[in-house]
């Protein structure tokens, strides 16, 4: 049986990037498995958006550092051919008079106070930004000009040629069967491609997660979301690569937008989604009334959008725990055993820094930022992370 120091199960950007990272910091023997192909799950349905916008003060500080990452994303992997295709085009948040603005305040306000560079505008300051919006409701507005949004695809696989560089062992398409325990320690794992021992696991396996927890006998909240996303193309008022991202706190589906290829819009709902049974990583089907639902929320708030067209669509699927916050450290009762899961849509904005911490917790280094919030324990003791906003991907 071949032997490791670290296995890492999940290849998408969190697991990708935990294994770049356990290479960084020494690890010598280090296996990186997936089921199918690097960053091919679900990060490869990420709208990819960037921002440090959070009420949570840890998630706010897990993007910060991650923000550093993508910035100068080839000279942190070693690679100049590396990419994280990232633009950086800012970030806009707005809520008129609701519920919403007394969260909206005291984040920015919590944003301002963790050193992050962000702005208050006016209305007519946000147009000139945005032009093609309308922002005559709204009673704060928010402008975070060192964000944007990038590709997550492209930073998984950049992450796992760099792990590859640094020694890491990568294997796809291999199906781990169980995680192998003896007197409640981690021996190894089973997989289609045979067994290998390790004293330590390193778990991302996202909506796959309920496996682990049923191998190891240890409840793990977790339930797939799915969510829609669509490309909408209004040839009358292009969504430019210049102009921010925009999250509209006033809309019923607290939607978030962002160009799309240059001119289009990619819009998507930031609300609970569709529950579904079990992990499915697949396509599933969007509803033309949902399209049109969301073409309404659109059309309100980008008036050019109302003749806007249906350029394409998908679905992503989110792993979603139930206070929408990640679980990130070990698991109690199963010593080498660490898991990174339930990112409920930040996987991708925070995997930089949530890699580094789970690599740093699989080694026994301290870690950069405190693991004790996102702790799994949390669920039993009812000590929830719950955001500001309430349950939805803004968090």
């Amino acid at each position: 049986m071949n032997s490791y120091d670290v296995i890492v199960i999940g290849a998408g950007v969190v697991g990708s990037s935990v294994a770049f990272h356990l290479a960084q910091l020494g690890a010598k023997r280090v296996l990186l498995l997936d089921r199918g192909t690097i960053g091919a799950g679900t990060t490869s349905q990420s709208s990819g958006i960037l921002r440090t916008h959070y009420s949570v003060s840890e998630n706010v500080e897990l993007a910060r550092r991650s923000w550093q990452v993508f910035n100068n994303f080839a000279a942190y992997v070693g690679d100049e051919d590396a990419s994280a295709g990232l633009v950086k085009c800012g970030y806009l948040i707005a809520a008129p008079e609701s519920d919403k603005l007394g969260p909206l305040r005291a984040s920015l306000a919590q944003q301002v106070d963790q050193g992050i560079p962000l702005e208050y505008l006016s209305a007519q300051q946000a147009s000139e930004l945005l032009p093609i919006c309308r922002f005559d409701d709204a009673a704060v507005i928010g402008y975070e000009p060192e964000a944007g949004f990038a590709d997550a695809y492209m930073v998984a696989t950049s992450f796992a040629r760099s792990a590859r560089r640094g020694g890491v062992t990568v294997k796809e398409n291999v199906n781990v069967n169980r995680v192998l325990i003896e007197n409640g320690k981690v021996v190894g794992v089973s997989t289609s491609a045979g067994d290998f021992a390790c004293e330590t696991v390193v778990s991302t396996q996202n909506i796959w997660t309920p496996e682990l927890a049923a191998w190891v006998n240890v409840p793990m909240p977790v339930v797939p979301e799915r969510h829609a996303v669509l490309a909408l193309e209004c040839e009358a008022a292009p969504y430019t690569f210049k102009m921010p991202v925009y999250k509209d706190l006033g809309s019923p589906g607290m939607l978030y937008c962002r160009s799309y290829g240059g001119n289009q819009m990619l819009v998507s709902e930031g609300i609970v989604g569709e529950k579904l049974g079990g992990p499915e990583a697949e396509q599933g089907d969007i509803p033309l009334d949902y399209v049109a639902e969301v073409g309404e929320q659109v059309a309100d708030r980008f008036p050019a959008y109302g003749e806007a067209g249906l350029a394409s669509s998908w679905t992503g699927v989110y792993d979603v725990t139930p206070d929408w916050n990640p679980v990130l450290g070990r698991v109690p009762g199963v010593q080498g055993l660490i898991v990174g899961y339930g990112f409920s849509g930040h996987g991708f904005k925070l995997s930089p820094t949530v890699g580094k911490v789970l690599a740093q917790e699989a080694l026994g280094l301290a870690t950069d930022v405190s693991l004790t919030p996102y702790d799994i324990t949390r669920f039993a003791t009812g000590n929830l992370l719950t955001g500001k906003y309430g349950l939805g991907a803004v968090s």
